[in-house]
């Protein structure tokens, strides 16, 4: 998810460049200031060959280095120092130093802006943008990498419509940042093509375990890796069922319309252990966790959200902040997937300001209208056995 830059930020870049800007005009001006308001001051005039070197260093602009070089030779050209013609070389060594690192920086920085693009189409195919409605859920996520500059790590999620219902992955591969992100990619790619083909969720799991090995196996050094993640699916009747392998349990965020306003994780039972280090072939089965009501949302996350400390070592308190929208919502405020996405997302970089250890992801499935069955696709896919509704889930107890 790419947000634009708020105005108060661009305007102080732009005040920034300015400065950069005006540093060799500044720099003269305090120069021959030197030269004409203090005794013996004429010395001082040398150090106008400086100027070039600033307009290079700060912006790196052929035009600008020239400026630069012309108002120091003017400097030095105006007092009579008896050195004036060593100085002028002088400057006009420097002057064709520098023009020679500009020119080159121009062409690094050409080089480094495609390669940032051919990096952006790669990582928004591997984790594109979710679309913001599947099968009459409304949907939103965001993704943060504690890696600089990079847009994907080590946390992934999807969500697909499936002949079986909305299936959904969130997950946080063992380490974080680039180094994680060949694990991202065969996991996701897995799931992409189990979802639409395995009626449970548990051959899901098993052909995401059978990617995970297959992607070890090709890197011997990373043979301790492991996942947690959570595998969730909502049928035709909103009925949810989970399979969590040692990932945080996802919220139900309930808006007030069916009890009192709350934000509760599911109780999904023990979870399972991470993905790599057991067998998921030895019973790995979904568990219910009751309807999706209409009005009501499934909130989940990684554990780079809540392990996220401040400046005082003090971790991201999630719960409070979903317990607020919830109530917000029973007040009659409007519950929608990215303006909860926003909410978690504003306040987890206020608490940490920016500083991240880990990567983090949020997820977002919003029932806010009426379902309607998914339908079997044009090409023969198959048609999943109805299933029955779920008994409420002890998430939404008022304890």
């Amino acid at each position: 998810m790419i947000r634009p830059r708020p105005a108060s930020r661009r305007s102080g870049t732009r005040a920034r460049g300015l400065v950069i800007l005006s540093l060799p005009g500044v720099w003269v001006a305090a120069v021959l200031g030197l030269v004409y308001t203090v005794p013996g001051g004429a010395q001082w005039a040398p150090a106008a060959v400086a100027a070039p070197a600033l307009a290079c260093a700060g912006t790196g602009r052929r035009r600008c280095v020239l400026v630069g070089g012309g108002l120091a030779v003017a400097a030095v050209a105006v007092p009579d120092t008896g050195q004036r013609l060593g100085t002028e070389v002088a400057v006009v060594a420097v002057l064709l130093v520098c023009l020679w690192l500009a020119d080159r920086r121009a062409r690094l920085t050409a080089e480094l802006d495609r390669t940032q693009e051919i990096a952006l189409a790669a990582q928004q195919a591997l984790l594109p943008p979710l679309p913001h409605r599947v099968s009459g859920l409304a949907v939103a996520g965001y993704h943060l990498s504690a890696s600089r500059g990079a847009r994907v790590g080590g946390d992934l999620y999807e969500v697909l419509a499936t002949p079986y219902g909305v299936r959904a992955v969130i997950g946080d591969v063992r380490g974080h940042g680039l180094e994680a992100v060949g694990t991202v990619a065969a996991l996701l790619g897995s799931f992409r093509e189990a979802a639409h083909e395995e009626p449970e969720l548990g051959g899901v799991l098993r052909r995401l375990d059978r990617a995970l090995h297959r992607h070890l196996r090709e890197r011997p050094y990373a043979a301790e890796e492991f996942v947690t993640l959570i595998l969730l699916e909502l049928d035709d009747d909103c009925g949810v069922q989970v399979v969590n392998c040692g990932h945080p349990q996802p919220y139900r965020l309930c808006p007030g319309r069916a009890g009192p306003p709350s934000a509760r994780p599911l109780d999904a039972g023990e979870p399972l252990p991470p993905l790599g280090l057991f067998d998921p072939a030895r019973g790995a089965k979904a568990v219910p966790c009751g309807e999706l009501l209409p009005g009501q949302a499934l909130f989940l996350h990684t554990d780079g959200v809540t392990d996220a400390r401040d400046t005082a070592g003090e971790f991201f308190a999630l719960s409070p902040v979903l317990e607020r929208a919830a109530q917000e919502a029973g007040h009659g405020a409007v519950l929608s997937a990215g303006a909860l996405v926003e909410t978690v997302r504003a306040a987890f970089l206020q608490h940490t300001r920016g500083r991240l250890t880990d990567d983090m992801a949020l997820l977002v499935l919003h029932r806010d209208v009426p379902r309607v069955p998914t339908q079997a696709g044009a090409h023969g896919a198959p048609t999943p056995a109805p299933r029955r509704k779920f008994p409420e889930c002890r998430a939404l107890d008022s304890g």
